[in-house]
């Protein structure tokens, strides 16, 4: 394997949160990846029987939840504390969250089922997949977006507030304030 850190002295969890190729292998990013299982598991078993008591379980592993947020269960992600969902939004069923870096959701936002927050990339060339790096980049969600069902928001990402993803739209670059867009590249077809 090359050695891709060669006078690098931080971790592989530090170089992660920076923004930075890393291996995910750091023992305190697998604890805190296992904590997560742990609460989503929680979450999930809990929501069937209270619904809206189980949403303080949230507030225990997502970095941060604002007043009235709903979101059903199961919900997937890294750690979840990289996670903020503002207040009043809700999220449907099997959101998956990868939160190797920041997400943050607004206020007033409705999610679909089956949506997915990929904040990790990979590179292209062959040699670094096969050892494993990866990096990561944020992805923001302004106030009051709709993601219809089976989206998916690529790392980096920027949804401007008010827009409207369609279902099964695959958004690989950001989107202005007050747009639909759509497809796969998702594209903006039209301002609201």
């Amino acid at each position: 394997m090359t050695d891709y850190f060669a006078g690098d002295p931080r971790s592989n969890r530090e170089r992660m949160l920076a923004g930075d190729l890393y291996i995910a292998d750091d023992p305190e990013s697998e604890k805190e990846a296992q904590r997560a299982m742990a609460m989503q598991a929680k979450f999930a078993a809990a929501y069937p029987d209270d619904p809206l008591g189980s949403q303080s379980i949230l507030a225990e592993f997502l970095g941060s939840v604002g007043d009235e947020v709903h979101i059903k269960a199961p919900i997937y992600v890294d750690y979840g504390t990289y996670i903020s969902v503002g207040a009043r939004t809700f999220v449907n069923y099997n959101l998956t969250a990868l939160d190797v870096a920041p997400i943050t959701i607004g206020e007033d936002c409705q999610i679909g089922p089956n949506v997915q927050l990929l904040t990790p990339t990979h590179p292209v060339e062959p040699q670094p997949r096969r050892d494993r790096l990866e990096a990561a980049k944020p992805i923001t969600i302004g106030d009051n977006v709709w993601l219809g069902g089976g989206a998916i928001v690529l790392a980096g990402v920027t949804i401007g507030e008010n827009s409207v993803i369609g279902a099964g739209a695959v958004v690989t670059r950001d989107v202005p304030a007050n747009c639909v867009a759509v497809g796969n590249p998702a594209r903006v077809i039209r301002e609201i």
